[in-house]
């Protein structure tokens, strides 16, 4: 339960983070404990797993939708944006080779405005 709380008051965890959280909320507990629980809510369904290219796992509990993710390409920082249109699957594939699709996984890279503000600051003072 400390494991599905951290993740619903931090979305876009990574497991170092959950670990911190729940040591904080509930006290000693292993990494291993926090790893296997996050794999039994991941296979459950009470929680979602995301790995954009290069950067670590990260967990979330909004799983009830087919939404996508911004992710800044300087901090790493991540955000959830809602399908771009409609119903899951939001996208509709030029060539579906057959499959039944029912979701689409969108990453949207780009600056954060923090980071955007920062590069912005120092480009004006060189």
């Amino acid at each position: 339960m400390a494991v599905l709380a951290a993740l619903h008051q931090h979305p876009h965890a990574d497991t170092e983070t959950v670990i911190d959280l729940v040591r904080t909320d509930i006290g000693a507990v292993s990494h291993q404990a926090v790893y296997d629980v996050l794999r039994v809510l991941t296979d459950a369904g009470l929680v979602r797993r995301i790995q954009p290219a290069g950067a670590t796992a990260r967990y979330e509990a909004r799983v009830a939708d087919n939404h996508h993710h911004l992710v800044c390409r300087t901090c790493g920082e991540i955000s959830d944006v809602d399908c771009a249109v409609g119903e899951a699957p939001c996208l509709t594939a030029s060539d579906d080779h057959g499959f039944v699709v029912d979701e689409a996984e969108v990453v949207y890279w780009g600056t954060c405005p923090t980071c955007a503000t920062a590069s912005a600051t120092a480009s004006a003072h060189e």
